[in-house]
């Protein structure tokens, strides 16, 4: 059984993990997101890319911008963004939209290059990260059970940066299996864990 500071009712009254009560974006993003299984490639390049500008920050200003990220980068259309060029680079820098940090920004050019490169060898980013999922697993019964990356998480950002994936460490690749479901770290007693 889950700690009883780590499980906590919302406003609705149904059980969810402690980390998602502090603001709305957070409860919904848990309740409708997190954890649920992702095949989608747009969605998933989508992830990695946020959970690369997350790296430092608090995700609630992830989340806060996210619309602004969609419409920066063209609604995560991966072949338009690895086309991107110097120009490109420096309107993002000036997009109050999205987090500007030259290296991210970067990054997020290289990884849809990358990307268009393995489809083009007939491997969707879906087929390369879902290689990964570790299996299901007993759910964890606190905060103090969740890693901050895992052997798993280790080797795929080991495959992704052998394949010009930047920003991809082990606990950004970990972030990353749990927000696309390859692994459910909904805590025990959290009414959200069986709904992926």
């Amino acid at each position: 059984m889950a700690a009883s500071d780590d499980v906590l009712p919302g406003s609705d009254g149904r059980a969810r993990c402690w980390w998602c009560l502090g603001a709305p974006e957070y409860v919904a993003y848990h309740d409708e997101e997190w954890g649920r299984p992702s095949r989608d490639d747009r969605h998933l390049f989508e992830l990695l890319t946020l959970e690369a500008f997350q790296s430092g920050l608090s995700w609630l200003t992830i989340l806060r911008k996210r619309a602004g990220f969609r419409a920066a980068f063209e609604g995560w259309d991966v072949e338009r963004i690895a086309a991107y060029g110097d120009d490109d680079v420096e309107r993002l820098l000036g997009d109050a939209g999205i987090v500007r940090h030259r290296g991210k920004i970067e990054a997020t050019l290289a990884n849809a290059r990358a990307t268009v490169a393995q489809r083009e060898e007939g491997l969707t980013l879906s087929e390369l990260l879902w290689r990964f999922a570790p299996g299901p697993s007993a759910a964890p019964g606190s905060r103090a059970e969740l890693p901050a990356s895992t052997p798993a998480s280790a080797a795929m950002s080991k495959e992704l940066r052998a394949r010009g994936f930047r920003f991809v460490g082990p606990t950004v690749a970990y972030s990353l299996m749990q927000a696309a479901g390859l692994v459910n770290d909904h805590l025990a007693g959290c009414a959200f864990r069986g709904e992926g």
